[in-house]
């Protein structure tokens, strides 16, 4: 069976509401700061915390560069009023244009992008200092396994609600809570740079990367029978199982080696 198993809407969204309930109780914080990018992702994460602590115990920060799309930041401020909770627009190109100036490095697009990132992360966390508030993380299971994200960048955070989520189960779970659906409809893009698709990048749909992850993480298949499995080239698993081990350290504690005593 190559279909990932259908979603429980419902019971997902009370697991999740629990969990973000929970993890507010246990670090004795306030409430939740969260970047709005104006994608599915941070809008889903968005609705659920919302959910779970109320829209006054809730913050919103939209981070715009010269590379955003403009439907984006329009999309993370509708969503933020939509929702009803206090939010802040800060645009970064200042800030990067410092960080360019001072370390004066022949530009590199993917370091560059990388930075945005961080610089965003860094915003977010000071807020959430200032709050007492936990940052609420918008990564997905597939882009977690495959580590598609910027290692202390949008991959910085207290808690992932959505983090057992695939894409597709987001875009589920998105329609069973109401999200617009201008953002439900519009394709993944990090905006880190201009043009820039994340299906492109990932070399793949959303669809087929889930199949190919549920196959290999939850069922074990081997890769020769996920290929037969869904009619696709062995090098398109293997592209995956290489992202896999490649990108396994962004979602790990630093390790140190073991000390030798006497």
């Amino acid at each position: 069976m190559s279909e990932i198993p259908e979603l429980d809407c419902e019971k997902t969204k009370e697991d999740i509401v629990d969990f973000i309930r929970s993890k507010i109780s246990e670090s004795k914080t306030n409430g939740i700061v969260i970047g709005l990018s104006g994608g599915i992702d941070s809008t889903l994460a968005a609705y659920l915390s919302c959910e779970a602590v109320g829209k006054e115990n809730v913050f919103g920060i939209i981070m715009p560069s010269h590379t955003t799309p403009n439907e984006d930041t329009v999309h993370g401020t509708a969503i933020a009023n939509r929702l009803g909770i206090q939010h802040e627009e800060i645009a970064i190109d200042s800030i990067l244009k410092e960080y360019m100036s001072v370390t004066d490095l022949k530009e590199n697009y993917l370091a560059v992008g990388n930075l945005k990132a961080r610089i965003r992360m860094s915003i977010i966390y000071y807020y959430a200092n200032q709050r007492n508030y936990l940052v609420c993380g918008t990564g997905n299971k597939s882009e977690i396994l495959i580590g598609y994200f910027t290692k202390h960048g949008d991959g910085a955070c207290d808690m992932e609600p959505i983090g057992d989520l695939y894409k597709t189960d987001v875009y589920k779970l998105s329609k069973f809570l109401d999200v617009p659906l201008e953002i439900i409809s519009k394709p993944p893009r990090a905006g880190l740079w201009s043009n820039q698709s994340d299906e492109d990048e990932i070399g793949m749909s959303y669809e087929l990367l889930d199949k190919i992850l549920y196959l290999l993480t939850e069922k074990g298949e081997k890769k020769e029978k996920i290929a037969d499995d869904l009619k696709i080239q062995q090098y398109d698993v293997d592209m995956i199982i290489n992202k896999i081990i490649r990108n396994k350290h962004k979602s790990k504690v630093p390790e140190s080696p073991q000390k030798t005593i006497l």
